[in-house]
């Protein structure tokens, strides 16, 4: 009876680390993919800003000029259109600031 008791929780145990076998090497090749691809679109960072600078000028105009597209506006539209806009500043005027800002919290140096 006790081999069923314990059956369970040591299959558990057993696929977590196969999963972890499994899709550690993964996420470093995705890791490495990713960091390649923003080597490749450094060069189109103007226009992608650009593009970004756009479409937030088409989300203000729907969000709060847009009076037929927009019946009603809610709370949570304004508020992720703010935050949006934020981000997008941020990380345009200061890149630099928030590269060594998540370089830090990611590999824990203070």
């Amino acid at each position: 009876m006790k081999a069923k008791v314990w059956a369970a929780p040591s299959a558990a145990i057993v696929s977590a680390l196969a999963s972890v076998a499994c899709c550690l090497p993964v996420a470093f090749l995705a890791a490495l993919g990713s960091a390649s691809v923003g080597a490749y679109i450094a060069p189109l960072r103007p226009w992608l800003l650009g593009l970004a600078c756009v479409l937030l000028a088409v989300g203000f105009f729907q969000l709060y000029r847009g009076g037929r597209l927009c019946a009603r506006r809610s709370t949570a539209s304004v508020v992720l259109f703010w935050i949006a806009l934020a981000a997008v500043l941020v990380l345009a005027l200061f890149p630099q600031v928030v590269a060594g800002v998540l370089a830090d919290a990611f590999t824990g140096a203070q």
